[in-house]
């Protein structure tokens, strides 16, 4: 094992390994039911590995190297033999690479030929984050009995449809992914990602967008094409949107996600499924982190030895509730029995005259307005992002809030703790000097020297802005204490570019649009329009 395995190892802080001495079977041949040969890696200790419990990981991103070596070892190290399988169309797999769409039928025929193989024992968990979680949500349903558990991480059964809402377009993650894969199996290609995150960044700004994947790397992506071409609800998608599956799953599932992941709104919405379903034991871990953060994968491996080895040794796992969230501001883990929790109603805070929030209805008073320019867009700043060389989760909003175009609305000093946990969102009245306008909205926490540090976040596209109406605003869920002597502020905005596409202002299709038409936009807040953002707040008054 090299130098960078042990540091990996050590930073994701697992118990001892049970040898450090391994073997690799490598490019075993793996039929699919179409004739298509699929490659796989098998990783086992050098003496007493056939019978093990099997770990199975199916990625797109390769079997060796930085990506899929931290994954792997640590699990062959602690009581798993693990098979480790590239995706069909990516590095030695037959076929084309077409993402998402055939991971059923490949996932269920590589499942059927493990059970077969001479080296398999009694068990087998399915692992991995986001790709790799997705293609457990794909099979899950339809298991063999062998598959003892699921640990999918920052990912969910309907991966890609969250990325292309018509209400909002999230332009940075897949056009990131799609320049990502198109160029992962050429030489140096991790340090060719890392150095050209400039020119990706710049790429976004291409008009028309569908020229933006040439731009990037020289040619074109029929992933990124397709994106740019089909929402979410049309029939081209259909095949990737897992989310009915979802209720008859029966094999144990943990999974785990971060506040800052984009994944989280389906991934909450799958745990449900199966909470309401009666389904046990299964578990949600959610922490302070983004898609890529270090603190996903150390508790995934976490997992995968305590929920997922037990489990395949015929053991219970170490007991614990079966929700723990990281509540960010207390800074602390706590446990509780379901998502969202109990004892949290919503209350909604409404924007005032003068820059105000407070639970108390709106007196009334005139709109505040600002002039939203897709030529010089609002910027994305923290939050939701998964992009090399850019910021994540919480971050200083000063620089944001100083803009004309970012309006905010912040309570008195706080004379006691709020603590939030659940579903947010905002219902903003509107109204744009245009047809097409965005509304975005971020919840931040102000602390007694200023500093606004953002929490969550989300946009909605309207149609018909040029007539007042209600913009109702998904935002991401949150666990969070304000603290005694912090603030509670709500900004509105027209955009965060290039999380999520600019809006023209003109309605032209976002794969074509060349025409950007600056908007003057207004948010009403009065006894007839009031405008607030909604949050679960406990009931009692926190310890």
């Amino acid at each position: 094992m090299n130098l960078n395995s042990h540091l990996v190892q050590r930073m994701l802080r697992l118990p001892p390994p049970l040898t450090r001495e391994l073997t690799v079977d490598r490019d075993l041949r793996v039929p699919m039911r179409d004739g298509a040969v699929l490659l796989a890696d098998r990783w086992t200790p050098k003496s007493g590995g056939d019978g093990l419990p099997t770990a199975l990981l199916r990625i797109p991103y390769g079997r060796a190297g930085t990506t899929a070596g931290p994954m792997v070892r640590p699990l062959a190290e602690r009581g798993f033999q693990v098979l480790i399988q590239s995706t069909r169309g990516t590095f030695g797999s037959d076929g084309p690479f077409d993402p998402l769409r055939r991971e059923r039928e490949d996932g269920l025929d590589t499942l059927e030929w493990v059970i077969k193989q001479p080296w398999f024992g009694e068990s087998m968990i399915l692992v991995g984050m986001s790709y790799l979680g997705f293609v457990q949500w794909a099979v899950a349903d339809a298991v063999p009995p062998q598959v003892k558990a699921m640990i999918p991480a920052v990912s969910e059964s309907a991966l890609t449809l969250e990325f292309l809402r018509a209400d909002g377009f999230s332009l940075e993650t897949p056009f990131g992914w799609g320049v990502q894969v198109a160029g992962q199996e050429r030489p140096f290609a991790m340090p060719r990602q890392m150095l050209g995150g400039k020119k990706l960044q710049r790429a976004l700004h291409t008009l028309p967008l569908n020229q933006a994947d040439t731009a990037a790397m020289g040619h074109r992506s029929d992933y990124i094409q397709n994106i740019l071409a089909h929402d979410a609800g049309t029939p081209f998608w259909q095949g990737l949107d897992h989310r009915h599956r979802v209720a008859d799953i029966t094999v144990p599932v943990s999974t785990v996600g971060g506040w800052y992941d984009i994944f989280l709104p389906g991934q909450l919405r799958d745990y449900r499924t199966l909470q309401d379903a009666g389904r046990s034991p299964i578990r949600l871990t959610v922490g302070p982190w983004a898609h890529i953060s270090m603190g996903v994968g150390q508790t995934a491996a976490a997992e995968a030895l305590d929920f997922g080895l037990a489990l395949a040794r015929g053991e219970e796992p170490a007991e614990r509730a079966p929700v723990r969230l990281f509540v960010m501001g207390e800074e602390q883990w706590r446990d509780f029995p379901s998502w969202p929790p109990p004892g949290y109603e919503p209350q909604r805070f409404h924007l005032q005259p003068g820059g105000a929030l407070s639970a108390e209805a709106p007196a009334g008073s005139p709109s505040d307005g600002y002039r939203y320019d897709p030529a010089d867009p609002t910027p994305a700043l923290g939050g939701v992002r998964m992009a090399f060389g850019v910021k994540s989760g919480r971050v200083d909003n000063t620089s944001l809030e100083a803009r004309p175009d970012v309006l905010t609305y912040t309570t008195p000093v706080l004379d006691e703790d709020v603590e939030v946990i659940g579903e947010v969102s905002a219902e903003i009245f509107f109204r744009s000097s245009l047809p097409y306008a965005d509304v975005f909205v971020r919840l931040c926490d102000v602390d007694p020297r200023g500093r606004s540090t953002n929490i969550c976040d989300g946009l909605t596209s309207l149609t018909g802005a040029d007539e007042t109406s209600m913009a109702e605003v998904r935002m991401w869920p949150t666990a969070y204490r304000f603290k005694r002597g912090h603030r509670i502020r709500v900004q509105v905005s027209s955009g965060a570019f290039p999380r999520y596409n600019r809006n023209p202002g003109t309605g032209e299709p976002r794969a074509t649009a060349t025409t950007l038409r600056a908007a003057d936009q207004q948010v009403f807040h009065d006894p007839q329009h009031p405008s607030a953002v909604i949050l679960p707040v406990r009931r009692n008054r926190p310890a």
